[in-house]
């Protein structure tokens, strides 16, 4: 983990456009979650863009609800979101995360980078303390496997 952002890669055996379809449709990423913690995808069925807004079903101990802004998007190379809660839990909860994917062609498929990205999040200092760092590494690394056995 560099000051505050955490980025794992792998080469995935498929093209860049296999890949990043997978990651801009949000009705997928229950699937391709190495955390466990997606549900749904609310609305489901859309692709997404820069600019586009989706809601994810979550579950970690409790049942909540995250909005997220596509906030980076370049097709077949980039896409990032940020996420956010709406009402009260918004007001109070940390912002200013994004999570990051990134693809690069190489020799055998494609070099893909997802990054936890908090430099801007409004309590970054909390989360570097503690087993978060590792256990977001340890889950981004998962999503990668996933995400090559869906596209293999």
């Amino acid at each position: 983990m560099d000051d505050y952002a955490v980025t794992v890669e792998r080469v995935i055996p498929a093209p860049p456009e296999a890949i990043f379809a997978l990651l801009s449709d949000p009705a997928q990423h229950p699937a391709i979650d190495g955390s466990g913690t997606v549900r749904e995808a609310k609305p489901s069925g859309e692709k997404l863009t820069l600019g586009s807004k989706f809601g994810m079903s979550m579950r970690q101990g409790v049942p909540y609800t995250v909005s997220n802004e596509v906030v980076e998007f370049e097709p077949n190379r980039r896409i990032a979101w940020a996420p956010g809660m709406e009402g009260f839990l918004g007001r109070i909860s940390p912002h200013g995360r994004r999570w990051r994917y990134e693809l690069e062609p190489v020799d055998g498929g494609t070099r893909v980078s997802e990054t936890w990205d908090i430099s801007q999040d409004s309590f970054k200092a909390f989360f570097r303390r503690g087993r978060l760092p590792e256990r977001i590494r340890r889950d981004m690394e998962a999503t990668l496997e996933r995400i090559e056995k869906l596209v293999t």
